[in-house]
């Protein structure tokens, strides 16, 4: 259902909607419309301007890690839950920073986030 008064950017981030729909309801202009290579542009700009949003906050979030440098003594045994196999993985690898270790397979997001709760911590 739509609401009285919504922002046609609004009524356009559905996915049910097109720039079509708003044009035969007499809410956009003919002359907005007249470019199918526009439309699609605009379209796909509305409709995923949140997804591309959140991925630029991730990728800002991965570069962070990237600046966290991890002690060349770093204690992986004295991390209460540290899986055992990431505790391995990562002694045998011995990533120079948080970033690096991130990317190394069996390492996973939650001994990530573990990881930098420590190091943040020690600061």
């Amino acid at each position: 259902p739509c609401r009285a008064g919504a922002p046609l950017v609004e009524l356009l981030r559905r996915p049910e909607l097109e720039l079509a729909h708003l044009r035969a309801a007499a809410l956009v202009p003919e002359e907005l419309c007249a470019d199918p290579s526009v439309v699609e542009g605009v379209e796909i700009a509305v409709k995923y301007e949140g997804y591309v949003r959140r991925q630029g906050e991730e990728a800002a979030r991965l570069r962070q890690l990237e600046d966290l440098v991890l002690p060349e003594r770093l204690e992986l045994g004295g991390l209460p839950g540290l899986r055992a196999e990431v505790r391995e993985v990562l002694e045998r690898a011995r990533p120079r920073t948080l970033g690096q270790a991130s990317r190394i397979p069996g390492v996973t997001p939650a001994a990530v986030a573990l990881l930098e709760i420590h190091l943040r911590a020690r600061r």
